[in-house]
């Protein structure tokens, strides 16, 4: 016989063989024992949970000829034909590739007719969610006037989708994850009676990547026993879940913590050239930075099986890194998460969000007011005393003078605007300096070494001239940082001479800010003059745009108006 997976050979066959969903079995082997079934079952939950297998056990249940406290005796003639697929009288079908109406028609005309074998005959159909609206309708009005020897079992993993007037006809019972206990449970019972060595520390990884699902679980056991020719190894399971272990993330969290971004960077790197899934590694960071802040604040909600796979560092970092940090930093990796999605270059963003958490966190605030706001604060005691006086007249009836409201201070925006080099260079730019430059942008980049890369990564050249450059940046905090590096400076200037044989002007400009400045500059080019020139020449403004975007660009139109 050929060779089965092992999710199809370890099926439950009856209730007690279900793992994690004690409640459910629990209630139906009551219902059959009292003969109090219903005619129709709703079962969700996510993948891999036990649905489908409650269905067939609740098939067999219904029909045994030797039920046993509720349970399928697997011997009798029916129970056989069940598991082997061959009872005409219980139907499966998938709502994913028989979602009309025609074929749920087909089902209301046949289930008219009694059962040929077996008591009950069983409709179980898997991810009802896809049935057409028609086709709910055409459901809807079997379950409402069902024959007494039908039994209708629905399966999905998205109950939303379910019309109300289906879910309100029938019994729900919704399937949870099942734990990683349980599921480590499972694979030790499954290895143990396939005489399958392994190491202690592997199944709590097979059961963290299934995510809660006992048939992704085993799966990934038969991957990693083919990977590993039948001992299913730390290393193994690692490489087939794409995971890191702990140790690798308590060392780069230390890193990151310690302010060492270069030793951070370094670890990032080696771990994508080794294969790591970018998305997986963001997730297991959160996971180890949330265990942090758990051990912090209520040590004994982390069980015996999360703290047997932390590393040494993760005690230190406990001490090390205060609640405050490790929201920021959960903050900064959930914000690359989502960024993580819309990129096919994924390495750029967990570099940035390196470099994001290895900055200082600010300091909070003194206590005290700093000399500096000695003028605030005289404002704000006159304003307390005109509003006592205020209400001492409204409490003695008198009209209260109004009190002219003063506007809110705003801080302002900070700007990093240098128009003494800015301008210089916008006036003497052009389309061929800026594509000639984009062309050895990336090549400049490999020059530089892996912290300067890691910062230069999310910049971008805006315009070009032949003695000066303007390069833009999404965040406004490594413009600051950039500007004040002069090693970062030396690198990118050496580097251009390297490949185009000059050393550009560098200047450095926010994105947000970039299109204020272009305009500011357009605006002051393009001021009226005192005298008219009696010859029509080319506006200032029209010069320096066909300048910059070049005169045959599609999206530049002169018109004078």
């Amino acid at each position: 016989m050929s060779y089965q997976a092992l999710y199809r050979v370890w099926r439950p066959q009856t209730f007690a063989d279900v793992i994690g969903q004690t409640a459910i079995t629990q209630t139906l082997k009551n219902a059959l024992m009292t003969g109090q079934t219903s005619h129709a079952y709703l079962f969700t939950g996510p993948r891999g949970t036990g649905k489908t297998s409650v269905a067939k056990i609740l098939a067999k249940a219904l029909n045994c000829e030797h039920l046993v406290d509720g349970e399928p005796d697997n011997t009798c003639e029916i129970c056989q034909a069940i598991n082997n697929g061959s009872l005409t009288d219980v139907i499966e079908i998938d709502a994913a590739s028989n979602n009309g109406v025609d074929e749920i028609r087909d089902i209301r005309d046949k289930a008219k007719y009694a059962p040929t074998v077996a008591r009950v005959k069983v409709y179980i159909i898997d991810e009802v969610h896809m049935l057409s609206t028609g086709a709910f309708n055409a459901l809807l009005k079997t379950l409402e006037e069902p024959p007494a020897h039908v039994v209708f079992i629905l399966a999905t993993t998205e109950p939303h989708k379910i019309p109300a007037t289906i879910i309100s006809r029938t019994q729900r019972f919704d399937f949870r994850r099942i734990t990683a206990q349980d599921i480590v449970g499972r694979l030790q019972q499954v290895l143990d009676a396939n005489q399958v060595t392994y190491d202690e520390q592997a199944l709590p990884i097979i059961a963290k990547a299934a995510e809660g699902g006992m048939r992704d679980a085993l799966s990934i056991l038969d991957q990693v026993l083919s990977f590993s020719d039948n001992h299913v190894t730390v290393e193994a399971a690692l490489d087939v879940t794409g995971g890191v272990t702990t140790s690798q993330l308590g060392a780069y969290l230390t890193a990151v913590t310690s302010r060492d971004i270069a030793q951070a960077l370094d670890t990032i790197t080696q771990l994508l050239d080794q294969g790591k899934d970018a998305g997986r590694l963001i997730e297991d960071l959160i996971e180890y930075l949330r265990d942090l802040l758990v051990y912090q604040q209520a040590p004994a909600l982390l069980d015996d099986l999360e703290l047997g796979l932390m590393d040494d560092h993760f005690k230190d970092l406990s001490q090390q890194v205060n609640a405050e940090q490790l929201y920021a930093m959960i903050g900064i990796l959930n914000q690359t998460q989502q960024q993580l999605k819309l990129t096919s270059h994924p390495e750029i963003y967990l570099e940035i969000a390196t470099v994001q958490m290895g900055q200082p966190t600010q300091a909070p605030a003194p206590a005290t007011a700093p000399a500096a706001d000695s003028g605030m604060v005289e404002q704000l005691e006159q304003q307390v005393q005109q509003l006592s006086q205020q209400l001492t007249q409204l409490q003695q009836g008198q009209a209260a003078p109004t009190v002219p409201a003063k506007p809110a201070h705003k801080a302002p925006k900070r700007r990093h605007t240098n128009k003494a080099k800015i301008y210089p260079i916008l006036g003497a730019a052009t389309k061929h300096d800026l594509n000639d430059l984009k062309g050895v942008w990336p090549d400049l980049l490999n020059i530089l070494s892996v912290t300067k890369r890691a910062m230069m990564n999310i910049s971008e050249p805006v315009a070009a001239s032949p003695d000066g450059v303007i390069v833009s940046f999404d965040y406004d905090i490594l413009v600051e940082r950039a500007m004040k590096d002069e090693d970062l400076m030396v690198e990118l200037k050496t580097g251009l001479e390297k490949l185009t044989g000059k050393q550009p002007e560098i200047v450095l400009v926010q994105s947000e800010e970039w299109p204020v400045i272009r305009k500011q500059y357009l605006q002051e080019k393009g001021a009226p003059h005192a005298e008219t020139p009696e010859k029509p020449q080319a506006s200032p403004v029209v010069e320096t745009i066909t300048n910059l975007f070049g005169q045959d660009d599609p999206n530049v139109t002169i018109k004078n108006d």
